[in-house]
């Protein structure tokens, strides 16, 4: 199991001294969210800061994966805007695309990305029209790159379930290249199978994982242990489906101790790691 850490749970910091922490504490990757303040993907001399980066990477021998949920990136006044499904969409699909040849250059395990709220005025029917259009130009961008996508069901999105994930794979034809971000507090949060059943359901679809703790209907990213997640049987079943990525902590808005929180999660996570270990040792004695 390789854990790593998100710096969307870093913000207070620069990039290069959020890594510095990250791997100390023994994470083996990050999950990168390209934003104002670490590695915009507007700022003057893109080619340079990412060439650090990825030194900077290899020097701490850390793996990534590139994240692209900036809450004001695009649009200083709305959050997560534009999306996928505003009218303004070919933002979006410039920043993805951006994001795909950053993690190009990066050699990241995915690029993840999510759909967003239906806009008003925007019916159901036009709204995945949009979503579907959109992932389809974002697609060949990362099929010329090489670039894997991992799509994140998120609570109160367009598409918010592992069903929609899967019914938006099968309308881009079941493409290779187009896996799913599963964020185990989500599937706490909003599936209705126990979250190591969700694990499983997509075993054979998953390129990325975030990890946090979550209770039954409530989107709120929590410390482990405060939410309801048992996370030994998580890890089992991660380890049952034979995924081999990173499995980053998610925790955007614990930045204000960002050091302490990040030392706290790996702590649990190796605690439960073991736990899973004995549980697995047990049911094959």
């Amino acid at each position: 199991m390789r854990f790593g850490y998100g710096t969307n749970g870093f913000a207070n910091h620069r990039l290069p001294d959020a890594l510095d922490v990250i791997a100390g504490l023994g994470y083996e990757g990050v999950a990168l969210t390209l934003d104002h303040c670490h590695l915009d993907p507007y700022a003057d001399g893109l080619g340079r800061r990412v060439t650090e980066v990825a030194d900077k990477l290899r020097d701490l021998d850390l793996a990534v994966v590139v994240e692209t949920g900036a809450r004001y990136l695009l649009d200083a006044r709305r959050k997560h805007a534009p999306t996928l499904l505003d009218d303004d969409r070919d933002r979006r699909v410039d920043f993805l695309r951006r994001a795909v040849a950053i993690g190009a250059d990066l050699g990241a395990e995915a690029v993840s990305f999510w759909s967003g709220i239906r806009p008003a005025g925007i019916d159901q029917a036009a709204a995945w029209n949009r979503l579907v259009d959109g992932c389809g130009r974002v697609l060949d961008a990362a099929r010329c790159t090489g670039v894997t996508l991992g799509f994140e069901p998120e609570p109160g999105m367009l598409v918010e379930t592992i069903a929609g994930w899967r019914r938006l794979h099968e309308a881009l034809g079941s493409p290779d290249g187009f896996g799913i971000t599963l964020d185990i507090g989500h599937c706490r949060c909003n599936e209705p199978e126990p979250v190591p059943g969700c694990v499983a359901a997509v075993a054979g679809h998953l390129v990325n994982v975030q990890i946090d703790d979550m209770r039954r209907g409530v989107h709120e990213h929590l410390e482990f242990g405060e939410g309801e997640i048992d996370f030994p049987p998580v890890l089992r079943a991660l380890t049952d489906a034979g995924y081999r990525g990173l499995v980053a902590v998610e925790l955007p808005r614990h930045c204000h101790a960002a050091p302490a929180v990040a030392r706290r999660s790996i702590e649990f996570l190796r605690a439960a790691e073991q736990a899973s270990r004995r549980d697995g040792e047990g049911r094959t004695a």
